[in-house]
C-alpha cells in the first residue's frame, strides 16, 4: 500500500466530457491554486491526495465513462492511492441522489454550479479577483471561452437543461478581459463555446448580443483568430455574420447543430424550425459570408423517425454540402419529452443510418478537401508527430475537424505560430502539404 504525507493536499482534476466542461475544470483548477493549493489537471502519477473527477451526462456512452472512472478511483481510494474521491459535472447534477445510494464510498457530490461550495472542502474561498483568469489544459495558443451558460430551448431530446440550468449570459466586460488575458498569456485563437452561442446577451442586454461580444472579442490585440461554436439555428442573430464578414479575425467557420432536416422530425425534436427555413438561413450564411465553412451534427434513429424522415435527411446532407459533419444515434434520456415517446428505431438500424451518413460525408468531404490541391492555406501549428509538424486551418476546430500535415519541414516550425502552408494532397478528414515562405494565403 502506498504511504502518503498527511501535511500538504495535492489536487488532481480530471475531465470527461465535451470542451465547457474543460473550461469548468480550468476554472477549478485556477481558483485553487490561487488559494494555494497544489492542483493539477489529469496527473500522470498516482501522488495526488484527493482527485476530483468533471464527469458528463449528455449520452449513455458518456455516463458509462464517467461512472468507470468514479470507480476506478473509489478502488484507488480502497487501496490507500488516494484519501478523497469528490465528483462534479453533469452526471452529478443529474443523477446525485441515485449515485450517492450506488456508489457510497464517493465522499462528495457537486452539481455543475457548486464551484463555491466545492471550494470550500479544500477550506478554500472563491477568489472574485480571479476572474477573467484561467490556466490552460491544453496548448496555450488557442483557448475555449464560455460565453453563457445554460439552455433555454426546449428540443424535446436533450437534457442539457436538467443538468446545466437556463441560460446564463456571462457579461461582456468580463469576457473582454479574460480575452486580452488570454492573449497576454500567448494564446491566439479564441473558441467561443456556450449550449446555446446565438442566445447569448438576450439576459443581460434584452436583445441577442453575439453581434456586439464578436465585435469587442475582435478588437482585443494578440487575438489572430475567433471562431463561433454551438450556434443554435433558430432566431440566429443575423447581424452575427455582418460582423464575421468584416472582421478579418473572425474566422469563416461556424459550427451549427442542425439535427435534422425532415421537417416533421424538426416538429417532432422540437427545434422550433423546417427544412425550408433551415436551407435559407444556410444559404444566407453563405452569402453574408463568402468562403465560409460551416459545421453541423445529427442524430440517427430518434423515436417516430421512419425511413422517408432519414432518406430526407440523406438528401440535405447531400444537397448541402457541410464541411464537417458529425451524427450521433439518439440516445433516449430520462426527464426528456422524447423519454415520453416508445424507442422504436431498433439499435442497428440507429446504427446503420449512422453509417449511411457518414459514409456520405466522407465522399463530401473527399471531394471538397481534394479542390484545395494547389493552393495555400495559413495554418496555425498545433502540435509535432513523429517527422512533421500538426496543423489547421481557419476551416478547423481541435480535435473535431480536419488537421493539416506538414510533410518534413525540419525543426524551424514553432508551436502556436502560423506558417503558410501549399496543399499537395487530400484525405476524408485531412490535408497534407508543405510550408512555404512569402507564399499569399488564399482562404
Amino acid at each position: 500500500m502506498k504511504t502518503k504525507g498527511t501535511k500538504n493536499t495535492k489536487v488532481n482534476i480530471v475531465t470527461l466530457g465535451c470542451s465547457k466542461n474543460l473550461v469548468d475544470s480550468e476554472v477549478l483548477l485556477t481558483q485553487l491554486r490561487g488559494n494555494g493549493i497544489d492542483a493539477v489537471h489529469e496527473s500522470k502519477t498516482d501522488d495526488a491526495s484527493v482527485v476530483v473527477i468533471n464527469t458528463c451526462g449528455f449520452i449513455d456512452n458518456a455516463k458509462q465513462e464517467s461512472i468507470d472512472t468514479i470507480l476506478r478511483y473509489v478502488d484507488a481510494k480502497e487501496e490507500g492511492i488516494v484519501d478523497k474521491v469528490y465528483v462534479t459535472g453533469c452526471l452529478s447534477q443529474r443523477y446525485k441522489d441515485d449515485l450517492e445510494k450506488e456508489i457510497p464510498e464517493v465522499d462528495a457530490w457537486f452539481g455543475t454550479r457548486d464551484l463555491s461550495r466545492m471550494l470550500k472542502v479544500f477550506k478554500a474561498n472563491y477568489k472574485h479577483e480571479l476572474v477573467g483568469e484561467r490556466i490552460l489544459t491544453n496548448p496555450s495558443h488557442y483557448a475555449y471561452l464560455k460565453i453563457s451558460e445554460g439552455c433555454d430551448r426546449p428540443c424535446s431530446f436533450c437534457a442539457i437543461p436538467i443538468m446545466r440550468g437556463g441560460h446564463i449570459s456571462r457579461p461582456m466586460e468580463e469576457l473582454v478581459l479574460e480575452a486580452r488575458n488570454l492573449a497576454k498569456n500567448g494564446t491566439k485563437e479564441l473558441l467561443l463555446i456556450a449550449q446555446d452561442s446565438t442566445y447569448y446577451g438576450l439576459d443581460l442586454y434584452k436583445k441577442r448580443n453575439l453581434a456586439d461580444l464578436l465585435r469587442n472579442l475582435s478588437d482585443v490585440e494578440g487575438i489572430d483568430w475567433i471562431r463561433l461554436h454551438y450556434a443554435f439555428p433558430t432566431g440566429f442573430p443575423m447581424d452575427a455574420l455582418e460582423v464575421m464578414a468584416e472582421r478579418s479575425n473572425i474566422c469563416k467557420y461556424i459550427d451549427i447543430p442542425l439535427q435534422h432536416a425532415s421537417t416533421r422530425m424538426l416538429q417532432v425534436m422540437r427545434r422550433g424550425t423546417t427544412r425550408d427555413k433551415t436551407e435559407a438561413l444556410l444559404q444566407t450564411i453563405r452569402e453574408k459570408v463568402p468562403g465560409i465553412a460551416i459545421r453541423t451534427t445529427m442524430i440517427a434513429g430518434h423515436p417516430t423517425e421512419s425511413q422517408q424522415d432519414f432518406e430526407e435527411m440523406m438528401d440535405f446532407v447531400e444537397k448541402s454540402r457541410f464541411d464537417r459533419l458529425g451524427i450521433f444515434s439518439y440516445s433516449h434520456e430520462e426527464n426528456t419529452h422524447s423519454y415520453s415517446l416508445p424507442d422504436d428505431v431498433p439499435a442497428e438500424v440507429k446504427q446503420q443510418r449512422l453509417e449511411d451518413v457518414m459514409a456520405l460525408q466522407e465522399g463530401i468531404s473527399l471531394e471538397l478537401n481534394s479542390q484545395k490541391i494547389g493552393k495555400t492555406f495559413k495554418v496555425l501549428v498545433d502540435r509535432k508527430e513523429g517527422g512533421n509538424f500538426i496543423g489547421r486551418t481557419e476551416h478547423d476546430s481541435p480535435e473535431v475537424d480536419n488537421e493539416v500535415i506538414i510533410e518534413s519541414p525540419g525543426d524551424y516550425l514553432r508551436l502556436g505560430d502560423f506558417v503558410n502552408v501549399f496543399i499537395t494532397g487530400a484525405t476524408e478528414f485531412d490535408l497534407t502539404g508543405r510550408a512555404v515562405q512569402g507564399a499569399a494565403v488564399k482562404s
